[in-house]
């Protein structure tokens, strides 16, 4: 996993189409994510070393930065310089919202998992009430009687 949440993948694996770019593509060499975030590459390389962003590192070692990275750069150094946030808050915060976004993914799992059950729960239902034998179950026509009965106990069985 990477600084944000999100599994980085390497060339081709996990796509249909490996030259597909996607937000998640590591293209940008650390001078252009510099320029495209406003930041200094120095400035990139630290956030890098604290874990606040984590491109994606060629064979060389190099930095690469997806356009998903470059908006997370944004986004700290706007928490940084207008929000007044440090670094160290900002990289809590991260943990935060990648905690939030698994736990909404884990509740929606869970919910579509109860609706299924819940469908499979009503089928069974309905197979058992579809079994029951209707041809067993005697019918007696019960009329009504104005009819007084009353009971004496015996007396004298002691």
């Amino acid at each position: 996993m990477d600084g944000y949440g999100r599994g980085r993948q390497g060339p081709g694996r996990g796509r249909a189409n490996p030259y597909e770019l996607t937000d998640d593509s590591p293209v940008y060499v650390i001078s252009v994510a510099a320029q495209l975030s406003g930041l200094h590459p120095q400035t990139l390389r630290q956030y890098d070393r604290l874990g606040l962003v984590s491109p994606d590192r060629t064979a060389g070692r190099g930095r690469r930065y997806s356009a998903r990275d470059i908006q997370m750069l944004r986004q700290v150094q706007r928490l940084s310089q207008d929000e007044g946030i440090n670094l160290a808050g900002i990289k809590r915060i991260i943990e935060l919202e990648n905690q939030v976004a698994a736990l909404q993914a884990k509740v929606a799992e869970l919910q579509q998992a109860v609706e299924g059950a819940a469908v499979a729960m009503r089928q069974r239902e309905a197979q058992v009430h579809a079994s029951y034998r209707r041809d067993l179950v005697p019918y007696q026509d019960v009329q009504q009687s104005s009819a007084l009965v009353v009971w004496r106990p015996q007396r004298g069985a002691d």
